[in-house]
């Protein structure tokens, strides 16, 4: 989408009309569309930035200016690498949906808003091109979220969101015909977004979808546990996805904490229940049934950015395909993998030739035609 397609919103604009769009099977909830500024960097940048390493905490515009203009003397990047900084769109959801879409050929959708403004054009010119479905998207006046990912020679990566000013669709702007037809609901916990969160499970399941949540970061699961839990415990969460740390911080204060009691805990409020324990793979339940599937170990980690996110699009095009719980993970795992073999949480297009040569290896089911 060019600069001259972009259309001028008068308070909030619908990119596309709905009227005679068929539903995506998977819509994701992304209340403020993002976009991602992603850098190989040393250590010393980490060290000047406050928060811990590994984690996700927002910040202000001009932190992100700051980190932003000091990646040109902080940046890794090596010679075979077009950008020292790749932009593009970003998000827990957007990578979920944009992988289920490119890579899977499950037809998914978006639901949010984005900004009158170059970052804005940006995140809908990248959905776009992946077949995604933006006739729920809303654009307003205004900004339009970014986040810089600052990954070490670890590949362990650091986020920091700015978010402050941004635009984002609010929880009286959801309707039924949004979710309409839809099969699943993919969303990520944030307090920021509570309310929206809450209007749309609740309107998801008075039209009979099943809900996917992510836990999102360590660092929310701590400071804001209590919101989390009462979600949990609502019993409106079908599918529950939490990486290791997160686990932790969710059962902190029980007699013994683990991913093993982590998932427990989580089973007993969603029907589905993953923890993905980075190297050492995943461990899920489903009713009585619990798996143990171990990473994919042909596989050299750039950057983490994203790994989560695309592991949950391979899992819930598991679902889709009516796979068992342990082929969920193990497509899980493959395309989880197939992220985190370059910068940024987009799959190439040579890394999803990897993943489905790795699938064809495990005699999973390779994506073909659209679903």
């Amino acid at each position: 989408m060019g600069a001259e397609a972009f259309p001028t919103p008068t308070a909030t604009t619908l990119l596309h009309h709905q009227d005679h769009v068929d539903a995506p099977v998977v819509l994701g909830l992304q209340p403020s569309a993002l976009v991602d500024h992603v850098a190989r960097v040393d250590s010393s940048l980490l060290d000047q930035i406050s928060g811990e390493r590994g984690g996700s905490i927002p910040v202000a515009y001009d932190e992100l200016e700051h980190i932003l203009k000091e990646l040109k003397t902080h940046n890794l990047s090596s010679q075979d690498e077009s950008s020292s900084v790749k932009t593009l769109a970003g998000g827990s959801v957007a990578n979920t949906i944009r992988g289920l879409s490119s890579g899977f050929g499950v037809s998914c959708g978006i639901l949010g808003a984005c900004g009158d403004d170059q970052q804005g054009q940006l995140f809908v010119s990248n959905m776009n091109s992946r077949g995604v479905n933006l006739s729920r998207m809303r654009m307003k006046k205004g900004h339009t979220a970014q986040c810089v990912c600052l990954v070490d020679d670890s590949a362990n990566r650091t986020m920091r969101p700015c978010l402050s000013s941004a635009v984002k669709l609010q929880a009286d702007e959801l309707t039924k015909e949004d979710f309409k037809g839809c099969k699943w609901l993919s969303l990520r916990y944030s307090i920021f977004n509570l309310e929206v969160i809450q209007a749309a499970i609740r309107i998801a399941k008075q039209e009979g979808l099943l809900v996917s949540l992510d836990l999102a970061s360590f660092e929310m699961v701590r400071n804001f546990r209590e919101p989390l839990l009462e979600l949990l415990e609502s019993g409106n969460v079908d599918l529950c996805f939490a990486n290791e740390d997160e686990a932790t911080e969710l059962i902190r204060g029980k007699e013994t904490v683990s991913p093993e009691v982590a998932l427990e805990f989580l089973a007993n409020h969603c029907k589905w229940a993953v923890v993905t324990l980075a190297a050492n793979g995943c461990i899920a339940k489903h009713g009585k049934e619990v798996v143990q599937v171990p990473a994919i170990g042909e596989t050299k980690a750039v950057d983490a950015t994203g790994a989560g996110d695309l592991f949950a699009s391979g899992f819930l095009y598991g679902l889709v395909k009516g796979l068992t719980l342990e082929e969920c993970c193990k497509v899980g795992s493959c395309s989880g993998g197939s992220v985190i073999r370059s910068l940024g949480g987009e799959v190439t297009p040579e890394n999803w030739h990897w993943m489905c040569k790795q699938m064809l290896i495990k005699d999973l089911p390779v994506p073909s035609t659209r679903i």
